[in-house]
């Protein structure tokens, strides 16, 4: 009896997931698409009626790293007033990127990679990263506590003014302690910006 075909999503994960192994093990440059199949006993043309490029595929493996980061933590649970749940949703943030910095020794690589192209893993992060930091912002305008005429341009310019501590770039070679005295001089200047009365 022939074998049941699989589903193609089912071939992408498994494209997916090698992929991922390999740039872990031996970096994205020195990662072929034919070392991919030849791990998944396929042939090179069955990766590429998946993932059109290497490009496309790494984009793919960013988009999947970035949506389980950012998705591994409850970070608007938090039962706290806005100026101090800012400062604990930012510090998760934070050490999320540090702890794939340490898991994924690649993501480094592949964020340089990200940047250099418009790739949809680098639009689907920035727009998870703004959202996040617009619902901050909105309810501490709704709370009264936060005071500005657009929420969604505030949060965008926000969201921008953590890059110190969120940045792979950034993060690299600084010491926990140097990123903790950064975060919370960060965010004492956001929170004092968003609750002076000129900010209205």
């Amino acid at each position: 009896m022939r074998k049941p075909r699989r589903k193609a999503e089912e071939t992408r994960e498994d494209i997916l997931t090698t992929a991922d192994a390999l740039f872990r093990e031996r970096g994205i440059a020195k990662s072929s698409i034919a070392d991919i199949a030849h791990e998944l006993g396929m042939s090179p043309a069955n990766v590429f009626k998946h993932f059109h490029s290497k490009t496309a595929l790494v984009d793919a493996i960013c988009d999947r790293h970035i949506t389980h980061m950012i998705g591994r933590f409850d970070t608007l649970d938090t039962d706290a007033p806005p100026p101090e749940k800012l400062g604990i949703v930012v510090r998760r943030l934070m050490q999320a990127h540090l702890q794939d910095i340490r898991d994924n020794p690649f993501f480094l690589e592949m964020v340089f990679l990200v940047a250099k192209t418009e790739m949809e893993s680098g639009f689907h992060y920035r727009q998870l990263i703004e959202e996040l930091f617009f619902t901050l912002v909105r309810d501490g305008v709704e709370a009264g506590i936060y005071h500005c005429a657009d929420c969604r341009a505030t949060s965008r310019h926000v969201a921008a003014s953590f890059a110190s501590v969120l940045h792979p770039v950034f993060l690299a070679n600084e010491t926990q302690e140097d990123l903790d005295e950064r975060l919370a001089g960060i965010v004492a200047l956001i929170n004092a910006a968003l609750q002076s009365p000129l900010a209205k």
